[in-house]
């Protein structure tokens, strides 16, 4: 064999190619291989005219000797792939379209090849495991051809109808178990479902300030563990009664929620700067009683302080009437530490007023009480045409002992005797 006489065989084909000599650069691309039985170049470009000619027994005898001596080229294996499948040699196409994928698996025609497969043979889950992929990294592709935007669409029609099945097959499995459940195990079940088929994530704690590891980090407490808010849920009229007073009296002034020092850079914040459209009249700020504002709700202040509340000497507990005006939105935030819990009454509810807690959204509902954890990412809204009035309250975070409430006073106040 002579690596010159092949290279000038080379150099006549490619002039035969350029100068439309089809036959001519054929026989070329035969004396080639003639010399040299496995020279990849010759054995594709051979391959190749086969497989348009409709001769895949051919073509695959082409790419099986191109593969054998070059094998760390992908192109050999997927060109392989199409003649064994022109030939109905299912097996023998996989295996060529896994040999590609050995050199790369983010090769996307290897992968849309091999979920074509799977779907020709009824093999559904890795079918969709393969169209899954192809979607995933075709993400990016902002402008795909026509040919290719009729691929993804195919793929998203097979992946969201196998979807679909799935969480159906699911649904129905868990309906009985679910029905006889109780409220805490339902919500956990139903989550944990909704996280495995995707239909949900899964929210955890960040907090602005302490973090105290290992609590469970549950978007809406468990309504068992606070067994008095069906008694603060009995006060609500109570509770009406008195705020509407307030609300009724120029001189019991609203103040803003959000207050911001003077050259803060622009936040998601800004908008509700020293703005009433998020509204609140504190009884309790920071662990601080306000008598006057107690006195003008006094029946409200006993019955809230009669309950097992967060107190934290300088941060706690936090108990006011939250006003998120007619259109208002908070924004998506987080809470300072996840030793409290927040508690809702709902007072004033308009329709299309909805809170969401991690991947849970509720209406209020006037006179329901809940409790949630505040360190999840929640935001409210209020699209209604009326103002929503909520009465919010801090109490400890439930999984916490009676000592360990006890250690969490000791850590504040010994951080806030060093800093003085």
């Amino acid at each position: 064999m002579s690596g010159a006489q092949i290279q000038q065989l080379f150099d006549a084909a490619e002039r035969a190619q350029q100068a439309g000599l089809a036959d001519e650069a054929r026989g070329h691309f035969h004396a080639i291989v003639a010399l040299d039985a496995q020279e990849p170049t010759a054995r594709n470009w051979l391959g190749v005219e086969a497989l348009s000619n409709g001769d895949a027994d051919a073509a695959a005898d082409h790419f099986e000797q191109a593969a054998a001596r070059d094998a760390g080229e992908r192109s050999h294996w997927i060109n392989l792939a199409t003649a064994q499948r022109m030939r109905g040699e299912i097996e023998a196409e996989r295996s060529a379209l896994e040999r590609a994928l050995t050199l790369d698996q983010r090769d996307l025609l290897a992968l849309i090849r091999l979920a074509e497969l799977h779907e020709r043979e009824q093999e559904d889950a890795p079918a969709t495991e393969r169209w899954s992929s192809v979607l995933a990294l075709s993400s990016g592709i902002a402008d795909p051809t026509d040919e290719f935007a009729a691929v993804l669409a195919h793929a998203r029609q097979f992946v969201g109808a196998r979807k679909q099945r799935l969480d159906g097959a699911v649904d129905s499995a868990l309906a009985d178990d679910l029905a006889r459940a109780s409220e805490r195990d339902r919500r956990r079940m139903e989550r944990a479902a909704d996280h495995w088929l995707g239909r949900r994530a899964i929210f955890t704690n960040q907090c602005e300030g302490l973090h105290y590891p290992f609590l469970p980090a549950d978007e809406f407490f468990d309504r068992a563990l606070f067994p008095w808010l069906s008694d603060l849920e009995a006060a609500t009229e109570i509770i009406q009664t008195e705020l509407a007073a307030i609300l009724a009296d120029p001189a019991a002034a609203l103040t803003p929620y959000i207050t911001l020092p003077p050259g803060v850079p622009e936040s998601k914040w800004s908008p509700l700067d020293q703005s009433l459209n998020w509204g609140a009249f504190h009884l309790w700020k920071e662990g601080v009683r306000f008598d006057e504002a107690c006195a003008r709700a006094p029946r409200t202040a006993a019955l809230v302080e009669a309950l097992p509340l967060c107190h934290i000497e300088g941060r706690a507990p936090n108990i006011f009437f939250s006003i998120l005006k007619a259109g208002g939105h908070i924004p998506a935030h987080f809470g300072v530490t996840n030793v409290r819990s927040v508690v809702h009454l709902p007072l004033i509810v308009p329709g299309d007023c909805t809170f969401r807690v991690g991947g849970e959204t509720r209406a209020w509902v006037a006179g329901e009480a809940f409790a949630f954890d505040d360190t999840i990412e929640h935001e409210a809204w209020n699209r209604s045409d009326r103002d929503r009035a909520v009465l919010i309250i801090d109490a400890w975070n439930p999984h916490l002992g009676e000592h360990e409430r006890a250690m969490v006073n000791r850590l504040y106040a010994a951080a806030d005797a060093a800093r003085t």
